[in-house]
């Protein structure tokens, strides 16, 4: 094993020590998109970014929220639109009363339009849908 991949994977087993309980995975369509960008003084970027998700085969919505700042340059997001099918891969909230119960983004992937936030190596998973019939 070489030194980078050594360091690579203590990263990543210190990064899932610490946040492997809290990580999780949702996919469903999006009901809400709500993008707000804000500069000040050109020089500091901010984007957030809210999203409403209802999963497949259920009937609850999931918040997932998604905050990127930059200086001097933009920072960009992927085009989405109600009705598109997404992949979102996130931290959930702490518990407690003055946190809400949101999914913090860390990737997101647009089914529909084949795009990622954060672009991931190998193919694009095949979506699937059960279709149900009635007899």
């Amino acid at each position: 094993m070489s030194f980078k991949e050594k360091i690579a994977q203590y990263y990543t087993k210190s990064y899932l020590k610490k946040y492997g309980d809290r990580l999780t995975q949702v996919q469903g369509t999006v009901i809400s998109v709500k993008i707000k960008r804000k500069t000040i003084l050109w020089i500091f970027n901010k984007l957030s970014v809210t999203l409403l998700v209802r999963p497949e085969r259920s009937r609850n919505i999931v918040r997932c929220s998604y905050s990127k700042k930059r200086w001097f340059k933009k920072p960009d997001f992927i085009p989405i639109s109600q009705g598109n099918l997404l992949l979102i891969q996130g931290l959930k909230s702490k518990s407690g009363k003055e946190h809400k119960e949101y999914v913090e983004l860390i990737n997101v992937r647009n089914m529909t339009t084949k795009k990622d936030l954060i672009p991931i190596e190998g193919k694009m998973p095949k979506v699937q849908r059960k279709v149900q019939r009635f007899k």
